[in-house]
């Protein structure tokens, strides 16, 4: 229950009644302003036109209509027509009770009850550590199967192990020459390999378990030890990596079956039978004109590998032919190319690609003493996530690459992220938290305990109108964050929630002492208040996949 609750329904009958589209949009905002109530709405502005009237004039008549509300103290058009609206203090309190009753589940939504969802996220290839820049799509797709968890769907977290291409031989080639000279043999390392000390440290690895038989191999076999020993070390590595970020998931699909099971080869028939297919100079072309695209792209090279649209047809294929009602796709930019062209495809081979949230995340610049810090895997120059982590923290990168919208480039200020004061916003949330644990334990050792029977009439400060008001939109913020695939939205709800509780812990002492008595009754209404923020806290940092720190 929100603010809005108590006033909605009624204004939405207004709006049938003068004839407005049950579906038209009526957004409640909080004034800037204080004298402008609690909540108000533009809604008659947006109807001038369809209603034929001045702003003004339709906010008159929808406030004449709206009659008496309850927990409602006034409504009042101001200005060309917005309409504010004052809430009695029992609304308050009724929505302070509400919350309490929800425990330890606050903000707990059952709108994806019976529904299913597919979040496939991190999916590096696996030539190497994770670099930085990964903990982007890491952080991102994590929090979304999160909110989407929280929100009641069935939610399978999917990591797409992309262990077919090129760049899997190159890894293989790279950990060969490396074996080769780690056995004597000075063979001059390939210009476009992998030069990171991960190859050395596999090739090391490879000359110790088959010494120097390893020479006396075809090539072939060579590089077929290297290529399995190559995919198995980095994937080792990258799913350490994850777990010190606390992300797991439920399935990692195999790239190389989309070729064994026949999968690739049936999607390339299958896109024939359509007329979508072409061959031309010795490679096989998706004919995309034909599906409203700008131009024709190949799919199948003259060497006789495909390219990346081939694989990822024949792989959406087969997560929407799973059931889900919902499946979310975590992509940087870098493959903003593709991804018109895979869901044309999907689409003309007859699955309903509108069950497809794709969310593009743009690049992340580091930045650490004014200067920015790159990183190659094949260069060897790398800032690796594992260094990330050792420098700032799991909690600190997490919600660093969560805490910008995704299509907005992100410049993670190490500077920052090593700060362990207020100014370093993950700090900000979790001492809030902490905060509110110390407050708990000193009232139960001076005798006070939470009870949800505590008067909450009592509680009428400006300061704690505020914060039971942000408390009521939680689930709100949280269904909509899972909606729209937005996760820093509760980033941005924690940081207010934050503040909220500290501008109150600092205007309305809980418990009184001689120079500020506070009676009991009120205690136990503070106490009450101050409880329903640290479980809305606490509930918002899980979502977040950030600790819950008792004391700091």
């Amino acid at each position: 229950m929100r603010l809005q609750d108590f006033v909605e329904p009624r204004l939405r009958d207004v709006l049938t009644e003068l004839g407005v589209d049950q579906h038209h949009p009526v957004v409640f905002e909080t004034p800037r302003q204080e004298g402008q109530g609690h909540l108000s709405t533009t809604v008659a502005m947006g109807l001038a036109k369809a209603l034929r009237q001045p702003p003004k004039a339709i906010a008159d008549t929808i406030v004449g209509r709206l009659g008496s509300l309850t927990h409602v103290a006034s409504i009042e058009v101001a200005g060309p027509g917005f309409i504010n609206v004052t809430f009695a203090p029992s609304a308050f309190t009724e929505l302070l009770a509400s919350l309490a009753n929800e425990g330890d589940g606050i903000g707990k939504s059952t709108i994806g009850v019976g529904k299913t969802v597919n979040v496939e996220y991190v999916s590096a290839n696996p030539t190497g550590p994770l670099h930085a820049g990964h903990g982007r799509n890491c952080a991102v797709g994590d929090t979304i199967a999160n909110l989407f968890a929280w929100c009641g769907y069935s939610v399978t977290r999917e990591y797409y192990f992309n262990n077919a291409g090129n760049q899997m031989n190159k890894l293989a080639e790279s950990i060969q020459v490396r074996t080769l000279n780690a056995l004597g043999d000075m063979i001059e390392f390939p210009e476009d390999g992998y030069h990171g000390d991960y190859i050395q440290t596999i090739a090391d690895d490879v000359a110790k378990e088959h010494g120097s038989s390893f020479r006396d191999l075809a090539t072939d076999e060579q590089l077929s030890i290297c290529r399995k020993a190559g995919e198995l070390w980095c994937f080792a590595s990258i799913r350490t990596t994850l777990q010190r970020l606390r992300i797991q998931h439920d399935v990692y699909f195999n790239e190389d079956s989309l070729y064994s099971n026949g999968s690739v080869a049936s999607t390339i028939e299958a896109l024939r039978n359509e007329g979508l297919v072409y061959d031309k100079d010795g490679a096989v072309w998706f004919e995309l004109t034909k599906l409203g695209l700008e131009k024709d792209k190949v799919i199948v090279k003259s060497t006789g590998e495909p390219t990346y649209r081939l694989p990822d047809i024949a792989y959406h294929r087969d997560k929407l032919s799973r059931g889900y009602d919902i499946v979310v796709d975590i992509f940087g930019a870098d493959h903003i190319a593709t991804i018109p062209d895979v869901l044309a495809g999907v689409r003309a081979l007859g699955f309903d690609t509108e069950r497809v949230k794709v969310v593009i995340h743009q690049m992340v610049t580091f930045i650490d003493n004014n200067e920015v810090v790159k990183f190659s895997k094949r260069t060897g120059k790398s800032f690796t996530l594992d260094d990330l982590i050792d420098e700032v923290g799991a909690d600190v990168v997490r919600f660093f690459f969560v805490m910008r919208a995704v299509g907005t480039h992100l410049e993670f200020d190490l500077g920052l992220a090593k700060k362990e004061g207020d100014v370093n916003p993950v700090f900000y949330l979790q001492y809030a938290h902490a905060r509110i644990c110390s407050v708990l334990k000193k009232a139960e050792e001076a005798g006070f305990t939470v009870s949800n029977s505590a008067n909450l009439h009592l509680l009428t400060h400006e300061r704690e109108l505020e914060l039971i008001a942000m408390l009521s939109r939680l689930r709100f913020t949280l269904e909509r964050a899972a909606e729209n695939v937005e996760p820093h939205t509760i980033a941005d709800f924690l940081r207010d929630l934050a503040g909220a509780y500290h501008n109150w812990y600092h205007d309305c002492r809980i418990i009184g002492n001689e120079q500020s008595p506070v009676s009991a009754e009120l205690t136990h209404a503070r106490l009450l208040l101050a409880d329903v923020t640290r479980k809305a806290l606490r509930n918002g940092l899980k979502m977040l996949g950030l600790s819950q720190p008792e004391r700091m």
